[in-house]
C-alpha cells in the first residue's frame, strides 16, 4: 500500500511513521508538504501521490483557544477532512481519521458506545463531530477512531506538564471529577497499525466506477465503515492520572483533588469521557492495554530528573 500520512510532527503522527512503515510505503506530510488549510493544495497533493490509504491524525487541538478561533479550527477539523475524504473516494482509497471523546456531552457514568447520541460542549468538540459527519458523507471506505486524553513524550500534553510542574512544586491542585482514559500516542499508533493489518486490504481494481481513478489496486475495508472507539483500557480522573505520573517518576509532589468548577477554562469539558472499547477489541483481535501499563511503558525509557 501507499499510505499518505498527515501531521507527522504531531504526537500521534510521529508514532504512526514507525508503526505503519511495515505495512507499505509511507508518504509523510508535514505542514510544508501538505497545507491542510488550503483545500486546493490538499487535492493537488493527494492526486499527485495517489495513495491507497490516507491516515489523518492532523487536527486543530487547542481546545480552549478554539473558543475564539472557530474559523481556523473548522478549516482543519471539518473542511480539510471533507476534502481528504472526497479525494480518497475519487481514488478508491480507504481513509482513517481520528476524533475525540469531546463529541459527547459527558453525562452519565457508563462508557460511551459508538452509536450513542452526541452533544459536544465546546467548539473543538463540535468541529470534530462535524468532521466525522463530513468524512462519512464523502468517503464510503472510512474508519473514524475516537480517542481521549492523548499524551506522549513530545509536544504539549498533560504528562509533560505534570512532570514539569512536579519538579517545580511540592503541591498541585488537579481536577478529580472528570473521568476518562489517558491514552499514550504510541498505543494509538500501535493499535492503528494492527487495525490496518487486519481490516484494510488492497485488491486488483476491476470494474471501477466512472468517478474512480484507475491505479491498479483498490483499497477496501474488510469491516463495515464507521466509528471505532480507541483508547487505553480503564479510567481515572485527571488527579488520578497525575498521582500515577508522580508515582512512576518518583516525584514527591502531593495532589489535592478539586472539582472542575475550581479550575475554570474557556471551553467546557465533559465529566464522563469513558469510551466503550468492544468494537476496537473485536476488529483488532486483542484487548486494549490498560492506561497504567501504557504510562509505565511510556516512561520506561525516559530519564528521570
Amino acid at each position: 500500500m501507499r499510505i499518505l500520512l498527515t501531521g507527522i510532527h504531531g504526537q500521534v503522527g510521529f508514532e504512526l511513521l514507525s508503526t505503519l512503515a511495515p505495512l507499505g510505503e509511507i508518504i509523510p506530510c508535514d505542514r510544508a508538504a501538505l497545507n491542510l488549510s488550503n483545500p486546493e493544495a490538499i487535492r493537488a497533493v493527494v492526486r499527485a501521490e495517489r495513495p491507497d490509504l490516507i491516515v489523518n491524525p492532523a487536527a486543530y487541538t487547542a481546545v480552549d483557544h478554539a473558543e475564539t478561533d472557530a474559523q481556523a479550527c473548522e478549516a482543519l477539523n471539518v473542511t480539510a477532512v471533507r476534502v481528504l475524504g472526497e479525494e480518497a473516494e475519487r481514488l478508491g482509497a480507504v481513509m482513517i481519521h481520528y476524533s475525540t471523546d469531546y463529541v459527547f456531552d459527558g453525562s452519565g457514568d457508563r462508557p460511551w458506545r459508538e452509536e450513542d447520541p452526541t452533544g459536544p460542549l465546546n467548539v473543538y468538540g463540535a468541529t470534530k463531530l462535524a468532521g466525522e459527519r463530513a468524512l462519512a458523507a464523502a468517503c464510503s471506505q472510512h474508519l473514524i477512531l475516537r480517542t481521549s486524553w492523548v499524551y506522549g513524550l513530545r509536544g504539549s500534553n498533560f504528562l509533560l506538564t505534570m512532570l514539569r510542574l512536579g519538579r517545580e512544586r511540592p503541591h498541585l491542585r488537579v481536577v478529580a471529577d472528570q473521568i476518562g482514559a489517558p491514552t499514550w500516542s504510541r498505543l494509538i499508533a500501535e493499535r492503528t497499525a494492527a487495525l490496518v493489518a487486519r481490516q484494510v486490504i488492497c485488491q486488483p481494481n476491476g470494474t471501477a466506477q466512472a468517478s474512480t481513478v484507475v491505479t491498479g489496486l483498490r483499497a477496501r475495508l474488510k469491516c463495515a465503515p464507521g466509528v471505532v472507539h480507541l483508547t487505553a483500557a480503564g479510567a481515572t480522573s485527571w488527579a488520578g492520572f497525575a498521582k500515577e505520573i508522580f508515582k512512576l517518576a518518583d516525584l514527591p509532589t502531593a495532589v489535592e483533588e478539586i472539582p472542575a468548577s475550581d479550575y475554570p477554562t474557556p471551553a467546557r469539558r465533559p465529566a464522563n469521557s469513558r469510551l466503550d472499547l468492544s468494537r476496537a477489541e473485536h476488529l483488532i483481535g486483542v484487548p486494549m492495554e490498560g492506561w497504567k501499563e501504557s504510562l509505565a511503558r511510556c516512561l520506561t525509557g525516559m530519564p528521570m530528573a
